[in-house]
């Protein structure tokens, strides 16, 4: 495959850009990640940002930390002097860079960083300078406030297999929102993306799966924008939330419902098994996964072989195989 048509298969995601092992960060160092530049970066084209320099704080600098009381935002200053607040500098870049990606599937943050830090990055008391609670860095609540719909994970997070899988899978539901409902809106891709997400919301949030269900329904009835908006919004705080092996199996078992007519008895029973299987934690996702594609090739209709759940990302990364 040439270079150039592997770029054009590569789909845009933002990075910190200390993991790309750019030397940004305060002391001059970088955080280098080998699973984002040479697993994920067959995949993504990684577009890096470091906040804190595009503030112009320059290499090497002052740390800074988060300042504030549990409530409020919190400020960002400097650790050694309290006087240097670069609080609106930041929020300032971090909205021109939304401004300037709005064509980003993702972005994978710093751990532990003031700025990019996704949880838990601690915050202290202004009077006594004691750590107090934690919040997120001051990137991630500016995208979080202009950017909701962004799938966001930290590189650290990612060794755990659950949120690695579940962060890929953000990624690409997102990219295919952007490549076939926002390009050319209309009803009919709203419903059509609805209708291939379908066990995969489920397998996230039967819940949520029920009532964008129901609110497409009478979609038609509202403005396109508005419904799309409503919709994007509900799908993607539903698919960040972990599916779990219980979920997976209900999944599992619906799109089994679509090869019961087709398929004989000892057959059946070997997917039911399969099935079971991987839902007491004995057998891998892939295991059940690979079954039911293998049956649906054969015998399942076009509109369940259309399902993203059944392949919703690159079979190459393995993610299914240590789930």
């Amino acid at each position: 495959m040439s270079d150039a048509v592997q770029d054009e298969r590569r789909i845009p995601v933002g990075i910190s850009a200390c993991l790309t092992g750019e030397e940004v960060r305060y002391n001059g160092g970088h955080k280098r990640s080998r699973y984002c530049l040479e697993v994920l970066g067959e995949r993504f084209a990684f577009e890096p940002f470091c906040p804190e320099l595009e503030a112009g704080l320059g290499v090497p600098r002052e740390p800074i930390r988060l300042v504030g009381v549990e409530g409020e935002a919190p400020r960002v200053v400097g650790t050694r002097n309290p006087e240097m607040d670069v609080t609106e500098r930041l929020s300032t870049v971090s909205r021109e860079f939304i401004a300037r990606h709005r064509h980003l599937r993702g972005f994978i943050l710093m751990k532990g960083s003031p700025s990019c830090g996704l949880e838990r990055v601690k915050v202290y008391r202004p009077d006594n300078g004691m750590p107090s609670h934690s919040d997120a860095g001051a990137f991630v609540r500016e995208l979080r406030r202009h950017f909701p719909e962004l799938p966001l994970e930290e590189e650290a997070r990612m060794n755990d297999a659950v949120l690695r899988e579940n962060f890929i899978t953000r990624v690409y539901a997102y990219d295919d929102w952007l490549r076939r409902v926002a390009a050319e809106p209309s009803y009919h891709e709203l419903l059509q993306f609805h209708s291939r997400q379908k066990y995969l919301l489920m397998a996230h949030d039967v819940e949520a799966y029920r009532a964008l269900g129901r609110y497409l329904a009478e979609s038609s009835k509202r403005p396109l924008e508005a419904s799309m908006a409503h919709y994007l919004e509900r799908f993607m705080a539903a698919l960040s939330t972990p599916a779990t092996r219980k979920t997976h199996a209900n999944a599992l078992m619906h799109v089994f419902g679509y090869l019961k007519t087709a398929l004989d008895g000892e057959t059946k029973q070997d997917l039911l098994a399969a099935i079971d299987d991987y839902r007491r934690g004995h057998v891998h996702l892939a295991v059940p996964i690979r079954l039911l594609n293998h049956y649906l090739k054969r015998y399942g209709s076009d509109y369940i072989r259309a399902q993203t759940y059944l392949d919703p990302h690159p079979y190459e990364l393995g993610l299914r195989n240590t789930l």
